[in-house]
Order: structure tokens, then C-alpha cells, then sequence
């Protein structure tokens, strides 16, 4: 039988020792008895996926709208991808899978309706009233808004699990601006990790969906070195004659270079600079984990193919700049007459504010949910 303390002796005695340890864990803000069966990470991990937030992730947008089609990406599939490729990378680095698939769950927690524009609008509309950014939020939501005990607001997470969502990059943004998580020492390593995972899943499902959607074709594809040259290992491995399957396969294929490159490259950063503790992490001028020079030059030409050809498509702009009408419509109501809000809304307003309560409703929506909502203030005929 695996009890907590023997996770946590298995931990000391196979992980890597730069690698984030249960048993060194920070603890929690609200301080509480630690479960017999499952380390602090698992532990977040589990709350996580039973929070509400999480389950709003299935109807929130990637890049296509949800009604848009059924088989597009979601926040919810995207975060299961990003799971998957961390856990895989932390274990062949021999790091700590836990807590690296705990950071995943957690990354896009904060993020509104109709993905980027919906953050776009908020960012606008609460300028002057404490400001929007989608990692900070996302530390809100599970610090406050995620309702479930009766001792404590929001999920009581470990402090390295929320100083992670805290310092997550991506493509579309950079660390949060805090100071309670010490945002001039870097990232641990299976944060890192999770940024990176991040990276190569948008990578490869915006291409998949792109290329599902008619956005883009596969002769458009091939102007993108890093795609012809794996379509072209593809084709010399395989004799496959249809095309969706070439596809599909070229895709399986990028992932797993990118994801090669990226162990393989870390590793060798970690033995070179001599990272031997998790301080030494903290301590180091930039960023550890990281893919080769050549392949970084690589995904940069395939992320400005992607931004020009998908990111800037005319079907894609008609999309993000409805869902910023929808959005923007939906404030300026609600803060004009927030009895328009749900009860328990206008009872949050005297805690957090007009403004951020009903920025908090708001980014706290699905897609559907917004539309639907769109339609009971604006519709006439709609019931409300």
C-alpha cells in the first residue's frame, strides 16, 4: 500500500535533484492536514479537476468558436494535450510528473470566452479598475472565486502550484506582474516544462484544426520547413495514399520532434551549467528548459506562417471581433444595471466591487454561456 509518506520517500530517492519535491513543498496558505494516499501535488491535481472552473474549460474557445464545429479544440482538450506532453517530457527528465501535470490542469483557468479577444476586451474595459490578465485571474479563480469548503475561499492550492499559474508564458504573454511569488527567480523546471508543452500543443492542434476548417491547405503548408521536411520523413517511412492520414501522421511526427529536441536539449543544458538543486533553477538568468537553436528558428517560421495565414484569416478576424462585441455589449449592460446580474453577483459587488464583479461573471463564462446570455438582454423575443 503507497501511503503519502512512501510517494514522497519513492520522490527523494528516484527524482532528479533539481526536481520540485513533494515534501519540500511550501504547504498551503490555510494550513490543513495532508491526505494519507496522496502527495500535496496530487492533492491539487485532484482539486483541480473538481473544480468549476475546469469543467468550463470543455466550451471555451481555442481559436474557433465552439458552435463553429464540434470537432475543433477546445480549452478543455487543449489543457489534456498540454497534460499529456508535460508528463511525458517531466518523466524522461526524470522530474516531477505530479506537480507538472497538476500545472497543466491549472494553466488556462483564468482564461475568458472566445479565448484571446475575450481577454482582449476585458483588458480594455477594466483599464483604470484594477486591469485584466488571464494568469492573474486564473490565481483568483482558484484563490477566491472557486467556492467548495467550508474553511477557507477557493481551492487552497500549494504555494508552488500558484506561483506557477502565476508565472506561465506563452505565445501570448509573459510573466504577471505580483510580488508575493518572487517573480525574479525563474520558473521551476516542471513549470518550464508545462510553458513548453504549451507551445508545441498550440503548435500542432492549431494546424490540425486550421487545416479541418479549410483555413489553410496542405500546399499552403509547404513553404514551412519544418513541415515539409517532416511530411517528407513521413512520406519515405510510410506508403500511405490518403491525404488526411499524411496529415495526421505529419502532425503525430512534429510533436515528437519537438518533444525530443526539447528533452534532449534540456538535458544537456542542465549537465552544462551544472543545475543541481531546485534553488539553483530559481537562481539561473533565464530559462533552462528550452528546444535547440535551429528548431526555435524552425518554430518561429511556423508560428509566422500560422499568424498570417490562420491567426490573421478573414473567417478567424469575423469571429474574435464578434465575440469582442458580445463581450463588450454584455459589460457596459451589466455595469449600467447590475441588477441585470445573477443575486449572487450583486451580493459579490460589495466584496470585490462593480467593475470586478462583473468582470469576474464575465470571465467566468463558456462561449455558449455568453451567447446565451447575449441573447436574454438583446433579443426581445428571448426568454430571459
Amino acid at each position: 500500500m503507497m501511503t503519502r509518506k512512501e510517494i514522497e520517500s519513492r520522490e527523494d530517492r528516484e527524482f532528479a535533484s533539481y526536481a520540485m519535491k513533494s515534501k519540500d513543498s511550501r504547504g498551503r496558505k490555510y494550513p490543513e492536514e495532508e491526505h494519507q494516499y496522496r502527495s500535496v501535488y496530487q492533492r491539487d491535481r485532484d482539486r483541480i479537476i473538481h473544480s468549476t472552473a475546469f469543467r468550463r474549460l470543455e466550451y471555451k474557445t481555442q481559436v474557433f468558436v465552439n458552435h463553429e464545429g464540434d470537432y475543433y479544440r477546445t480549452r478543455l482538450t487543449h489543457t489534456m494535450e498540454v497534460s499529456q506532453i508535460a508528463r511525458s517530457i517531466s518523466r524522461a527528465l526524470n522530474l516531477n510528473e505530479d506537480i507538472a501535470e497538476a500545472i497543466s490542469l491549472a494553466h488556462d483557468l483564468g482564461h475568458t470566452p472566445f479565448g484571446h479577444s475575450g481577454e482582449d476586451v476585458l483588458k480594455k474595459l477594466m483599464e483604470g479598475h484594477g486591469g485584466f490578465e488571464h494568469n492573474l485571474h486564473g490565481l483568483r479563480v482558484v484563490d477566491i472565486l472557486e467556492r467548495k469548503y467550508p474553511d477557507f475561499p477557493g481551492l487552497n492550492l500549494s504555494w508552488e502550484l500558484k506561483e506557477s499559474i502565476v508565472k506561465h508564458k506563452s505565445p501570448y504573454n509573459n510573466t504577471s506582474v505580483t510580488t508575493e511569488y518572487r517573480t525574479n527567480e525563474q520558473p521551476l523546471l516542471e513549470a518550464q516544462i508545462v510553458d513548453k508543452a504549451d507551445s508545441i500543443a498550440y503548435d500542432n492542434h492549431d494546424l490540425d484544426d486550421s487545416l479541418k476548417a479549410g483555413i489553410i491547405t496542405d500546399d499552403d503548408l509547404q513553404v514551412v520547413d519544418l513541415w515539409r521536411e517532416t511530411q517528407k520523413k513521413v512520406k519515405q517511412k510510410y506508403a500511405i495514399y490518403d491525404p488526411d492520414i499524411v496529415i495526421a501522421q505529419t502532425i503525430k511526427t512534429l510533436i515528437n520532434l519537438e518533444v525530443t529536441d526539447l528533452i534532449e536539449n534540456t538535458m544537456s543544458r542542465i549537465k552544462r551549467e551544472g543545475v543541481k538543486t531546485v534553488q539553483d533553477v530559481r537562481d539561473y538568468p533565464g530559462l533552462i528548459v528550452s528546444f535547440s537553436s535551429s528548431l526555435s528558428e524552425q518554430k518561429k517560421n511556423l508560428q509566422e506562417f500560422l499568424f498570417k495565414n490562420v491567426y490573421q484569416h478573414y473567417r478567424v478576424i469575423r469571429m474574435a471581433d464578434k465575440a469582442k462585441r458580445f463581450l463588450e455589449e454584455l459589460f457596459v449592460a451589466f455595469i449600467k444595471n447590475p441588477k441585470q446580474l445573477p443575486i449572487e453577483y450583486q451580493k459579490w459587488i460589495g466584496e470585490a466591487g462593480l467593475y470586478q464583479a462583473v468582470c469576474d461573471y464575465i470571465a467566468g463564462m463558456t462561449d455558449r454561456f455568453a451567447q446565451d446570455e447575449y441573447k436574454k438582454l438583446f433579443y426581445p423575443y428571448e426568454r430571459v
